[in-house]
């Protein structure tokens, strides 16, 4: 089978498809059709990832395929259209083998690059507002690095899952762009985002705010929030990790909470599906829309990889087979 793999930890350049065995073991044995790119990957390649598999090790912790073979009792069957998450690896190759109860049945709506580019994503931004930011009906969301994948599932998600107003910040005109055909209901410019957002409140400030960036917006971002806000901190892909100097806290009783999705499913058995079965009505109405892909086949995946890295990807990048 093809796979993407890493060999040495040099960066996406460096990364190879190469022909490998067939996976043994239990579980769902899935054809692939797709596999989801996220910026763990660009990390994972140069071994900066809180997870280092021993080289060489396959990329890829999402895909979308075909259910070639099922454990007795699982209530998939061969055939079955699916989309999976085989945590950090192993994704990004033709044929997987994944733990059954993170299996997902996919609705005649998705097809295999959208069924491989929602579940990492639309998981993982469903914790982060529901759970740790408490999204209330009415409250007006912010989200930076709006048109990558995390952004664009927060603009997808947000008004369903009960925003009232969701506010992209993004780099540049282009990615304004697909933030509005996201769902963005504002859309800013990083540049002098700050003041623009206290204009679009009335000064009052935003509720909460979804950053898979950190850098040095950070301390900008405490002080946009609405007394009682949430700062949900997903990620760093803009490289450095902030600190907070926490009497800002105390200014309007605003609160910096993590949102570690793959920790927290790591202690709650069933909480995936659960998170599924929410979504599945969403999708199938219309209500969330499906996500917007940049296919990649997969002999570019070197490319698609460094997409990530270098902020240069909009919507969810996606290998496909």
């Amino acid at each position: 089978m093809r796979a993407v793999q890493v060999s040495k930890l040099d960066g996406p350049e460096a990364i190879e498809v190469v022909d490998l065995p067939e996976p043994t073991g239990h579980g769902v044995v899935i054809d692939v059709e797709a596999a989801g790119v996220a910026f763990p990957d660009a990390l994972m390649s140069r071994g900066l990832y809180q997870i280092r598999p021993e080289l060489p090790f396959v990329l890829g912790s999402e895909l979308a395929g075909v259910v070639r073979s099922a454990p007795e009792g699982s209530p998939l069957s061969p055939g079955d259209r699916v989309a999976a998450l085989t945590g950090a690896g192993s994704a990004m190759a033709e044929v997987v083998i994944a733990a059954p109860e993170q299996v997902f049945a996919l609705p005649d709506v998705f097809g295999p690059t959208t069924g491989a580019g929602v579940v990492f994503n639309d998981l993982t931004v469903d914790f982060a507002l529901r759970e740790r930011g408490r999204l209330a009906h009415g409250e007006t969301v912010l989200v930076h690095g709006a048109a990558g994948g995390i952004g664009t599932s927060v603009l997808r998600m947000a008004a369903a899952l009960g925003a009232a107003r969701v506010i992209a910040v993004v780099s540049s005109e282009a990615k304004a762009q697909r933030a509005r055909e996201a769902g963005a209901t504002d859309v800013v410019l990083v540049d002098n985002w700050l003041t623009e957002v206290r204009a679009l409140t009335e000064g009052k400030g935003v509720d909460v705010i979804i950053d898979p960036v950190g850098g040095d917006r950070f301390t900008d971002s405490l002080r946009s929030l609405a007394r009682g806000g949430r700062l949900v901190v997903v990620g760093f892909t803009g490289g450095d990790i902030p600190t907070v100097k926490v009497n800002r806290l105390l200014l309007k009783n605003i609160e910096v909470v993590g949102a570690g999705w793959g920790e927290y499913i790591l202690g709650v058995p069933g909480y995936l599906q659960e998170q599924w079965a929410r979504l599945v009505p969403l999708y199938e109405s219309g209500a969330i829309a499906l996500p917007t892909i940049t296919e990649f086949p997969v002999e570019r995946a070197a490319e698609a990889v460094a997409s990530l890295e270098n902020r240069t990807a909009t919507g969810k990048v996606v290998l496909t087979f």
